[in-house]
């Protein structure tokens, strides 16, 4: 995160700026297609994006800890610091001391971090769901909300409650493509996120799973239930697809790369042959690159769009004309923020 991001975000307190900036450094080392979609927002919203989404790693690298024994005492403080801290409106871990700044600046519901910290809960002692019924009330607190939380912070062109069915679907869509993606890894954690109905309709079960993983060998019956299950997760994609055109102009490219790079990875385990038991898909860096490009290529044309606009001149014919009417863009410039009092540091010490 650099320096402009902070001061166009009208974040100045040193405490603060620092905390962001750990909240980056989550991002940057875990989230690829999060991250390079980040740099597509304005420069004032980065730094919100960072604070969610970097809260969110953290509490995810908890619970997929190996090992598993400090998991749950170390989720229980993180809940805590995060409960306190949003009822005094501050913290002391930067981590929470950011997702709590960028809550406050956008008027984020504080009911989307309690959904989401009841799913991490949920991880410590479920490792399997019998239909996507039940892994839905999962994904509403690990995925849904994610999408919820950032609605405030891209911003949209009418109101907020029309987009958010969209937003909370795209978050879903996304959680479900890293579930296809990671079946290997998750088992050898000892989850198994596949809807145990979906398996059976295919003649899989964990056992079966467990074979081929072992011992690197196909299955047909495997491969059917992974192509079921990316047909699901396309149909989720379709209906989030609407809710890109009820973002403000200047955030929907940032979302559309992220929509299109996901989408790209459901695509690499099909041409894979669903081999996800026994390697990852990845997108080729020759594929990102391009849908980078295209991202950045309409983020340009939507800040020239949008500048052309502010200053009162006629926007050039073809291009949007959509108004924001929702979001940061709506509110004021950002005041330079109070510097939060220090207190005795609690809990964790390193926010990776």
């Amino acid at each position: 995160m650099t320096a402009r991001e902070l001061d166009a975000a009208g974040i100045h307190d040193p405490e603060l700026r620092a905390a962001y900036l750990a909240c980056r450094a989550l991002n940057a080392r875990h989230g690829k297609t999060y991250f390079l979609a980040t740099r597509l927002l304005p420069v004032d919203r980065r730094p919100a994006v960072h604070a969610l989404y970097g809260f969110a790693r953290w509490a995810d690298d908890i619970v997929d800890e190996p090992g598993g024994r400090q998991r749950e005492p170390a989720l229980r403080a993180l809940e805590q610091q995060l409960s306190e801290g949003l009822a005094r409106g501050r913290a002391e871990e930067p981590v929470i001391r950011a997702l709590i700044d960028t809550a406050d600046a956008y008027g984020i519901d504080h009911r989307h971090f309690t959904d989401f910290m009841a799913s991490m809960r949920s991880d410590l002692t479920v490792t399997d769901y019998a239909s996507y019924e039940e892994l839905g009330r999962y994904t509403h607190g690990s995925a849904a909300v994610i999408g919820l939380q950032m609605l405030p912070v891209l911003g949209t062109v009418g109101p907020r409650e029309e987009a958010a069915p969209y937003a909370a679907a795209l978050g879903v869509a996304f959680q479900l493509t890293n579930f296809l993606r990671d079946v290997g890894e998750d088992l050898d954690r000892g989850r198994v996120y596949l809807p145990a109905d979906l398996l059976a309709a295919h003649g899989v079960d964990r056992e079966l799973l467990s074979h081929s993983r072992a011992t690197g060998s196909r299955d047909a019956r495997i491969t059917g239930a992974l192509r079921a299950a990316a047909a699901h997760n396309r149909r989720i994609y379709r209906q989030a697809r609407p809710g890109l055109d009820l973002l403000d102009p200047v955030a929907r490219p940032c979302i559309r790369t992220a929509f299109v790079l996901y989408g790209g990875i459901l695509d690499a385990i099909e041409a894979d042959g669903y081999a996800v038991l026994h390697r990852r898909a990845v997108v080729s860096r020759a594929r990102r690159a391009t849908v980078a490009l295209d991202g950045l290529v309409r983020t340009v044309a939507a800040r020239t769009v949008a500048r052309t606009r502010a200053a009162g001149r006629p926007v050039a014919p073809g291009a949007s004309t959509a108004r924001h009417t929702t979001g940061p863009a709506a509110r004021p410039a950002p005041a330079p923020r109070t510097p939060v009092p220090e207190r005795d540091r609690a809990g964790r010490e390193d926010a990776s």
